[in-house]
């Protein structure tokens, strides 16, 4: 479902701010898997999600979703392919508009759209169905603005906008780092839900080394821009914490440089 070979992308080329942010980086995923991404602060995390959007063009290698060659695609046309949860729950959704209007875009996400601006009830039907899987009463509230729900709330209908078109790829960066304890382990119990149910690929960035371990079927340890380790199966689920930073420092020579994976 993803083929990534070659990549790299370089800051700032030429000046004395350049920085090289993937080196070389290859990966491979099968259609249904589940990967989880770590790494400390500068890794290439961000950038390797951000290149697979388009948001910033790679200089060397290519990018395949599905069969198709979409390194040279704008930011627009990948549309269709992806589906993205941001860290911020304020980036996924349009607080002046009301949930079924935001939902309205997600479902026509990548598609050509007309004049037509009214919502048919079939689709609000559709719609509050969908809230219903959240479990958060929002079906109740269809038409409020979206600006008024908590960061959580929004985070959740991110998340399910993200997922109702099935997209080739769901992209999930860092999407519960804003959010309380109790919160995030609902967004990552619906993320799991919505990842299962309908045998979606994934990648997730996580800065939670339990979470890493715990979510997915396959784990990689990004470092300078590189995978320096990947895991999968049996060899995953049975990793912990310590085991996870003692491959970093055997790998690359160095401690794991990142407070919040540390403290959480």
């Amino acid at each position: 479902m993803l083929k990534i070979n070659g990549i790299y992308k370089t800051f700032n080329r030429g000046t004395i701010n350049e920085k090289r942010a993937l080196n070389g980086v290859d990966l491979e995923l099968e259609s249904g898997d589940f990967v989880t991404i770590i790494g400390g602060n500068g890794a290439g995390k961000s950038t390797l999600m951000n290149s697979i959007c388009g948001v910033f063009p790679v200089d060397i290698g290519s990018i395949i979703i599905d069969g198709d060659d979409i390194t040279k695609l704008p930011e627009h046309k990948r549309a269709k392919y992806l589906g993205r949860v941001f860290q911020d729950p304020m980036m996924g959704t349009a607080a002046d508009m009301q949930i079924a209007e935001n939902m309205s875009l997600a479902y026509r996400r990548g598609c050509r759209r007309g004049l037509k601006w009214a919502i048919p009830q079939k689709e609000l039907k559709l719609y509050k169905e969908q809230l219903k899987q959240l479990g958060l009463g929002l079906e109740e509230r269809i038409t409020s603005k979206v600006g008024l729900l908590s960061g959580g709330q929004r985070q959740a209908l991110t998340l399910l906008m993200a997922v109702m078109r099935k997209p080739k790829l769901l992209l999930l960066d860092e999407h519960t780092a804003a959010l309380d304890p109790k919160t995030a382990a609902t967004v990552l119990e619906l993320s799991e839900k919505f990842i299962a149910g309908e045998n979606l690929t994934a990648m997730m960035i996580t800065h939670n080394m339990n979470d890493a371990i715990t979510h997915g079927n396959k784990l990689i340890m990004m470092h300078e821009g590189r995978i320096i380790y990947s895991v999968s199966g049996e060899e995953k689920k049975k990793l912990t914490v310590d085991d996870l930073l003692h491959k970093f420092s055997e790998i690359s020579g160095k401690e794991f440089a990142n407070d919040r994976a540390l403290l959480n």
